[in-house]
């Protein structure tokens, strides 16, 4: 279980790389640093469960089963809360791609990580290609289209015009 929680933390890590500028709280990283460090503590745990249940030792079963039960409090306490806060989590980072997809230019750093963004998750806008039509970038090119990140991979001829949103 160590390992799997590990590399879930690791996973989630790297994954935090590529769109750490939609996410402009620095405590989004939290959850991941906690889930490797509950890794090492039950990396230790379970050496002390293996541990007590060779020597045969009820002190150290005892505690073993004391150490389970407040870790078990411990993951239904952070159910809970992230289920209350599901909603705040949803509109602060709308809010945040919000904001990037409105500094959008077509060429900036923060552009090509809305153009990964929208490929990797096969996506346009926060919500749909329509919101692209009040950011600058689409006032200031004129020409009623959308990036060509919006494209499916499958159209071969697709501009990026709003006319041909099967397209998009």
């Amino acid at each position: 279980a160590a390992a799997g929680l590990s590399y879930v933390g690791a996973y989630v890590i790297n994954t935090y790389k590529s769109y750490n500028n939609f996410l402009q709280d620095k405590y989004a990283l939290l959850p991941a640093v906690i889930i490797i460090c509950v890794a090492a503590v039950m990396f230790i745990i379970g050496l002390i469960g293996c541990c007590a249940t060779f020597r045969e030792s009820r002190v150290g079963l005892g505690l073993f089963l004391a150490i389970i039960l407040i870790i078990f409090i411990a993951e239904v306490s952070a159910f809970v809360l992230g289920f209350v806060y599901r909603e705040k989590v949803k509109t602060d980072v709308q809010g945040t791609m919000r904001s990037v997809f409105e500094k959008y230019d077509g060429k900036s750093q923060e552009s090509r990580v809305v153009d990964y963004l929208q490929v990797q998750l096969h996506c346009c806008g926060v919500k749909n290609y329509s919101d692209w039509t009040t950011t600058q970038w689409f006032n200031s090119t004129g020409n009623n289209s959308v990036p060509q990140s919006c494209c499916q991979q499958e159209a071969k001829n697709c501009t990026g015009h709003l006319d041909q949103p099967q397209e998009l």
